[in-house]
């Protein structure tokens, strides 16, 4: 039984479409479990399950199984992700210019849900910037971005004050603000027990921080998509009224199918259009999301000239990528990524202005023999299709994500990407007498397995 604080409950009376018994009932139910498939890592995986309306590739689940025992999941597969939060494939859908050489920013990427989602949306010629000022869930961040495999994401770690130094870069900028939480009581038993008014407050000066904060980066034209998961109108339409007064803005209005249930919104002063979900009324958690257009003058940053670069991306490397068109930088450590070549310029530009944790796919290091192989070559979209791989059964997946000893009969000697399901998972390098296992120790499956697990 969830008891939902007095105060929060009387804080949504007179918003538009609450209902105040249905909204308790609707709490008192499990949350619901839904993913999204990945539109080029295709499986057979949850085919049959119900369509989440407003994504194409959202999934309602009939049960949660344990993710961390599907090897599908490790290869990228599919996302878990709430179903709410996925409309904004629906919101990106109608106010994007184009897919082509965008430049977008996910400000507050950890985990990963949306800026995936973003990914699968853009044409290659773009560039997404997931970023995460928390280093502990940047590292989540980079984790579930290098899985779902896209060459045109990177991953930095910076304050949104450090945005306001790329001055009219980005097209769209996605703030999925830090909040109260609200929307997640039905799954995060710590959100309802932190609950306060005072908390709320708290996150809506800091909202208004972060979005003066990236405001700059924004493009004249460009557009803000702001989200949260709070039903409170202090951390939604009154942030749009903030925004509205604060700087030059016009509201977007979206077409939502009304047999969707999601409630439309507009905040009091200037009418800027929102979108809110109860769980009463969707499948789906509490969730708001708006988004607006930027009029404002604003000049852009300019480019730095090009130094040519250092290293044949095809003499090193062999067959490693399939797509044309792409080249080295340096990853630290003596590693190499790989982007591309269009994106160049973008790397010389934000290297001097942001802390990038990871650019293009990293594609490991050349050794006095061979190439040692970088994981995210294994998990790329992008990686050859003549690169030597072996494909496993589930137990074998299994074993090998735990970094157990795995036996595979008829394999080839040196490396292999090994695939589970036709997709890959990671690397083992066969040199006869054994077989070594190239997946990252902090990627490892810890969890005990029983036999039933195995199969």
């Amino acid at each position: 039984m969830i008891a939902l604080p007095p105060s929060f409950l009387h804080q949504l009376e007179g918003i538009n479409g609450f209902d105040k018994q249905a909204f308790i009932d609707a709490h008192q139910q499990h949350a619901v479990t839904s993913i999204r498939l990945h539109p080029v890592k295709k499986s057979t995986a949850f085919i049959g399950d119900e369509h989440v309306p407003w994504c194409k590739e959202g999934r309602y689940l009939k049960s949660r199984p344990v993710f961390t025992l599907d090897p599908l999941y490790h290869a990228g597969a599919y996302y878990v992700q709430e179903a709410s939060s996925m409309f904004l494939q629906h919101v990106l859908e109608q106010i994007l210019p184009t897919k082509e050489n965008l430049r977008v920013l996910d400000l507050c990427a950890a985990p990963g849900g949306k800026s995936t989602l973003i990914a699968s949306l853009l044409n290659k010629s773009s560039l997404l910037i997931s970023n995460e000022v928390i280093r502990s869930r940047a590292s989540v961040l980079e984790e579930n971005m290098t899985r779902w495999g896209y060459m045109n994401t990177w991953v930095t770690s910076n304050d949104p004050a450090a945005f306001s130094r790329l001055e009219g870069y980005f097209d769209i900028v996605v703030v999925d603000a830090p909040c109260s939480g609200s929307g997640l009581f039905r799954k995060d038993k710590k959100a309802l027990e932190e609950w306060s008014e005072g908390n709320v407050q708290l996150c809506s000066q800091r909202q208004q921080r972060i979005l003066a904060d990236v405001w700059p980066a924004l493009k004249e034209d460009g557009m803000l998509v702001y989200a949260t998961c709070s039903y409170s109108p202090q951390e939604d339409e009154h942030i749009m009224d903030w925004l509205a007064e604060t700087f030059d803005v016009e509201s977007i209005s979206l077409h939502v199918p009304e047999k969707w249930g999601i409630v439309r919104t507009q905040s009091n002063i200037n009418t800027i259009n929102g979108y809110r979900f109860f769980p009463d009324k969707v499948k789906g958690e509490g969730f708001y999301i708006a988004a607006i257009r930027k009029k404002e003058v604003t000049s852009q940053v300019k480019y730095p000239k090009l130094k040519p670069a250092k290293m044949n991306m095809q003499k090193a490397m062999g067959d490693l990528f399939k797509t044309e068109g792409v080249c080295f930088v340096d990853a630290g450590d003596d590693q190499y990524a790989v982007i591309y070549k269009q994106h160049e310029a973008d790397m010389y530009l934000l290297k001097d202005t942001l802390y990038i944790r990871k650019a293009g796919v990293h594609a490991g290091m050349p050794t006095t023999k061979d190439w040692l192989y970088a994981h995210d070559i294994a998990l790329s979209i992008d990686a050859g299709d003549e690169l030597p791989s072996v494909d496993v059964d589930k137990e074998q997946a299994l074993r090998f994500l735990k970094k157990e000893e795995m036996r595979v009969p008829d394999m080839k000697m040196g490396w292999n990407i090994v695939k589970y399901n036709g997709l890959g998972i990671g690397w083992i390098k066969n040199i006869g007498n054994r077989i070594n296992n190239y997946l990252p120790k902090q990627w490892r499956i810890r969890m005990e397995i029983t036999d039933a697990d195995w199969k």
